[in-house]
């Protein structure tokens, strides 16, 4: 027994450390100090007019510089109804920090309510000059609360023409409940999409080119919590507000 034991542990951690060796941490937020640090990040602000009224889906949330705090290494973004208005915080690393390939990650914790709609996703660095759905998108996480206990986790192309063909939910009866990690595992040839660890959705179209695969170059991280639109309403149950969207930090694996 003795014998056996020994080479199976060896065996066990050897295989351990070639995995957890693979990849190496590039990047991090942990949200220390007081305020975002803008040399990372950059805030979107107002309702996405004239450009993108609605920020493309109908949305009745104006971002601002103030629906944040900062506080022992969290960022809380607060979702209020005001006079006339929702607000809410939305903030990139576009032209910051962007990333192509690796396991991007999320520690949260969500809010709830009819109405609610925080998400954690990636754009394709050029959409600026090829647009939207050309540019590609990554969602490692999107909820909304009209759909209680399911975890969103889509990707959009120029083949899936923005109707979200290539898109998985996956029923967490207490993802509502605490903290829990969501990520997406990215390579030159799929995706992977985990919850807590949990494989809930794989994307590996056979034919890659620019209209199922713009997934080939750098891509940068958004954070957002946007309030009724097309996927998160239409009704807003405004007896639930505020309603915090907590992140302990983002870390980029390469």
């Amino acid at each position: 027994m003795k014998n056996i034991f020994i080479p199976i542990l060896l065996l066990s951690f050897s295989f351990f450390y070639s995995q957890e060796t693979k990849r190496k941490l590039v990047w991090e937020e942990n949200f220390n100090g007081k305020n975002l640090n803008e040399a990372n990040w950059n805030y979107e602000l107002g309702n996405g007019c004239p450009s993108i009224c609605g920020w493309g889906n109908d949305e009745r949330q104006i971002y601002t510089k103030t629906n944040h705090k900062l506080k022992k290494g969290k960022l809380t973004i607060t979702a209020k109804k005001e006079k006339e208005a929702y607000t809410s915080t939305r903030i990139t690393t576009s032209g910051k920090k962007e990333f192509q390939y690796g396991r991007i990650e999320t520690r949260a914790k969500l809010p709830v309510g009819k109405g609610i709609w925080p998400a954690f996703w990636m754009l394709g660095g050029n959409i600026s000059k090829v647009g939207w759905p050309q540019c590609g998108e990554i969602d490692i996480l999107e909820y909304v609360g009209k759909n209680p206990h399911l975890v969103y986790t889509s990707l959009h192309t120029q083949d899936s023409h923005g109707e979200t063909i290539n898109s998985k939910k996956t029923v967490f009866p207490e993802i509502e409940e605490g903290f829990h990690i969501f990520a997406v595992e990215w390579t030159k040839d799929k995706m992977e999409f985990f919850v807590d660890d949990k494989l809930v959705y794989t994307f590996q179209p056979e034919a890659k080119n620019e209209s199922t695969w713009p997934f080939n170059q750098p891509f940068y991280i958004i954070i957002n919590m946007a309030i009724g639109g097309n996927f998160g309403g239409p009704e807003v149950d405004d007896s639930i507000f505020p309603q915090e969207y907590v992140l302990d930090y983002v870390k980029v694996y390469q």
